[in-house]
């Protein structure tokens, strides 16, 4: 079972915002057994909708489309698909006036005429509740095709998605089941985890397909399988699993079971009650904020230190002034005087700082663009680790950032 997804708008061509309904979508629907054949962003244009129907009609069993739902003239995705099912009328469902009557009601705001436009549908249309705003969903099935029309704001798509579109699915078609396992590694490039396991590779079934997920400091292995037996299909993809631990072993650090980097370290550091603070200057601030964006961080992180100029790094935590004349900015000795300062003033556990040179350009130190240097204190010592993550700025961002969170993940381990 196959589907496309085509979000309607020109704010995501020009790149006024990012698309991240397609991503959600994708997710649930793979979820049940459903296969994303084909994603399409396109303008809100009549034609270019049109055609884009069209051509997916031909490809899949299923078609969402996400945006251009709404009482403003611009949204023209209703007419639109009227037109496409054979000139279909546009007529007023009461229920929607209803529906959108009583939302206006609880916010005490006066229903306007305008509104009215979001309750004329196609008469084809069988009427989605949007539970969450007040633009409804469309679901029609035409030539044993069905086509889902949603609102393009990401809360209310979710909210028919999850309410209404997935169950009529499930019930519509019989599925089969996609299962997948993701192996986490750390310090080889895909290349070389390619060579490594090419016999592997060589010799899956046809049923199960490997997939390489490169990003910054790790490469992602997903293994996915499709059929019908769930319980075969799991324990087949459980010894394929084992094999890749097997020839791979050094490299492994677990499964991915969704779940972030951040989130793992902090539901170990919360299982064994214990605390964490950052010290950073080239990344301003990003490891705090990835260690924050999980639910219940509080229990385990204690704080952060943004200390971007050498004044600050000998104000806020103590750094020696004769550590960095003799040493500068950048350097193995400055990274531990900044971690052991963060990590006595916060009394946690463990205590991250990272200094370096993100670039372009390299301000009062001898070290070159993308040179790192990572320290971990705990409560018994403190180590330093050099990196060169060579360029562009962003890249050696990003890179310290997941680079600290290894760190942290095995030595907490």
């Amino acid at each position: 079972m196959n589907a496309e997804i085509i979000t309607i708008g020109d704010e995501i061509l020009i790149g006024q915002i990012v698309d991240t309904n397609s991503q959600w979508i994708g997710q649930q629907l793979n979820k049940i057994g459903v296969s994303v054949y084909q994603i399409t962003s396109i303008q809100d244009d009549e034609l270019h909708i049109l055609n884009a129907l069209k051509e997916a009609q031909k490809r899949v069993d299923i078609i969402i489309l996400t945006g251009g739902l709404g009482p403003t003239k611009d949204d023209i995705t209703k007419k639109t698909i009227a037109k496409y099912f054979n000139d279909d009328k546009l007529i007023e469902y009461p229920e929607v006036v209803a529906h959108i009557k009583e939302l206006f009601k609880k916010i005490n705001h006066p229903f306007k005429e305008i509104q009215r436009a979001q309750a004329q549908l196609p008469s084809k249309a069988t009427y989605l509740q949007n539970s969450f705003g007040t633009a409804p969903g469309m679901w029609f099935y035409e030539n044993e095709t069905v086509f889902v029309s949603l609102p393009g704001v990401p809360y209310e798509m979710k909210g028919l998605i999850t309410n209404q579109v997935l169950p009529r699915i499930q019930k519509q078609f019989k599925l089969p089941f996609i299962i997948h396992k993701t192996i986490m590694t750390y310090g080889a490039g895909e290349s070389m985890i390619a060579e490594r396991i090419e016999d592997f590779e060589n010799n899956l079934p046809t049923y199960i397909k490997l997939a390489y997920l490169p990003s910054f400091g790790k490469v992602r292995l997903r293994l996915s399988a499709k059929g019908e037996n769930k319980e075969i299909l799991e324990k087949e993809l459980n010894e394929e699993v084992a094999k890749v631990y097997q020839l791979i072993p050094e490299i492994i650090t677990g499964l991915d079971d969704d779940a972030s980097l951040e989130k793992r370290v902090g539901e170990i550091l919360k299982r064994n009650n214990k605390t964490i603070c950052t010290a950073e200057s080239l990344t301003g601030g990003k490891i705090a904020a990835n260690l924050v964006s999980v639910v219940g961080s509080s229990a385990y992180y204690k704080g952060s230190f943004i200390t971007y100029s050498a004044e600050t790094k000998i104000s806020l935590l103590g750094v020696s002034k004769k550590t960095i004349e003799k040493y500068s900015v950048v350097s193995k000795e400055v990274a531990i005087e900044m971690a052991k300062g963060a990590k006595e003033k916060l009394n946690t556990n463990y205590a991250i700082a990272v200094t370096g040179n993100a670039g372009p350009t390299t301000d009062h130190n001898d070290k070159s663009v993308g040179v790192v240097f990572i320290a971990l204190a705990t409560d018994n010592e403190v180590f330093v680790e050099e990196f060169n993550f060579g360029q562009p700025r962003e890249k050696v961002i990003n890179r310290t950032v997941s680079k600290s969170l290894e760190i942290l993940q095995k030595e907490i381990l």
